[in-house]
């Protein structure tokens, strides 16, 4: 089973997201978290960092794991778990790297329950968020 990891930037009731580029294998042109697969032996907070360094330029330093969702269309993409947490404090200045994604933008969290997302799961995270549930730090 392919797993997964990604975060939300959180400020206020405001978010991350990024729109995924056409050429994407998985969920092309919708709005997603940052994140990617965990390579072998990696554990979903480890790959948590590495993708938003990679693809964002942010190191996430305070952050929780509010979900673990599972793949929603596994007959098109296969067996995955989705480990995605909410990052509250990070280094680094928010900026597109490599051909991953077409757009990132802040939204607020009500505008982000509209948006095509990757997963519709997505919006009961974002609502959690809104509630103010699910947002401890993990060392």
């Amino acid at each position: 089973m392919r797993r997964c990891a990604g975060g939300i930037l959180l400020k206020g009731r405001r978010i991350v997201l990024g729109k995924r580029a056409a050429n994407r294998e998985f969920y092309p042109k919708v709005w997603d978290i940052i994140g990617g697969r965990c390579d072998a032996g990696e554990e979903p907070e480890e790959t948590l960092v590495r993708e938003m360094t990679e693809e964002i330029g942010v190191v996430p330093r305070v952050f929780s794991r509010v979900a673990v969702l599972p793949e929603p269309l596994p007959e098109l993409y296969g067996e995955a778990e989705y480990h995605i947490y909410v990052v509250t404090r990070w280094a680094g200045l928010l900026a597109e790297h490599g051909d991953e994604h077409a757009e990132l933008r802040w939204f607020e969290l009500t505008e982000a329950m509209k948006l095509d997302l990757a997963l519709p799961a997505y919006r009961s995270v974002f609502a959690a968020l809104m509630e103010g549930r699910g947002v401890e730090a993990v060392p």
